[in-house]
């Protein structure tokens, strides 16, 4: 069996004196593991480092197989990245994330793209800038996984008007009205996530990234013993900071 396809480095590893297994997320193939021979030598360090676009070649006799890769670089991005601290911190959340809450080899292109977007910006700005598409790009990962929130109307009362809030049970929006009582227990809702109109407040980064978590933990992780990996929550620690 062969395929190839464009593909995202989330991992690589050393296996064996000079091989490595790769981790990357791809456009039509989902995330996939594959052998990279030579993989640890000192040419292929700087092809396969977490963020790089890749073009990528797979083939296996059998498609249970763990299989080979051949690469070839079309973005190498991950040097940009690692320029900037934050964005560092945000390359290792995103990687992290995608590694541990998507099944291997289920095809999510949606995904995909948005992970393109969210590196390019990466690589681009500060937190200000991409801390709201990561946010967003979060949201994204959650409706892939079929754990998709519902922004659009008032849980309680149809209304589309003053969301604030949002369910921890249902992942469902709350208004300002309805939830006044339950705010103590209800999540906030960062108006940018509303409509791009909107504008986003300094502390509107830390407060996205608290409801997504939540989601992702009770959602697609605890329900398979897992938890947020430590990537993720240094970037919840400098969105906090850039919030005060």
């Amino acid at each position: 069996m062969d395929w190839s396809d464009d593909a995202i480095v989330l991992n690589a590893r050393a296996h064996g004196e000079s091989a490595a297994i790769l981790e990357v997320l791809t456009r039509e193939h989902g995330r996939h593991l594959g052998l990279v021979r030579g993989g640890a030598s000192r040419r292929f360090r700087a092809v396969l480092q977490p963020g790089n676009s890749l073009k990528v070649e797979w083939r296996a006799r059998l498609s249970e197989h763990l299989g080979g890769f051949t690469v070839e670089t079309t973005s190498a991005r991950a040097g940009a990245v690692m320029e900037s601290h934050d964005a560092l911190i945000g390359l290792n959340a995103m990687t992290a994330t995608v590694g541990l809450v998507l099944p291997e080899r289920a095809q999510c292109p949606a995904v995909f793209e948005a992970s393109v977007i969210l590196l390019d910006a990466l690589a681009e700005d500060g937190l200000s800038h991409w801390g709201p598409l990561y946010v967003r790009w979060e949201l994204g990962l959650l409706e892939a996984l079929g754990f998709g929130l519902d922004l659009s109307k008032c849980a309680a009362t149809g209304s589309r008007e003053d969301l604030r809030y949002v369910s921890p049970r249902t992942g469902r929006a709350v208004s300002g009205a309805a939830g006044a009582a339950y705010a103590d227990r209800l999540l906030l809702l960062p108006a940018f996530l509303l409509g791009a109109q909107n504008p986003v407040l300094p502390s509107d980064i830390a407060l996205g990234l608290k409801l997504t978590g939540h989601f992702l933990s009770e959602r697609a992780l605890r329900p398979n013993r897992k938890e947020l990996p430590p990537p993720r929550i240094r970037l919840d620690s400098l969105a906090a900071r850039e919030s005060q």
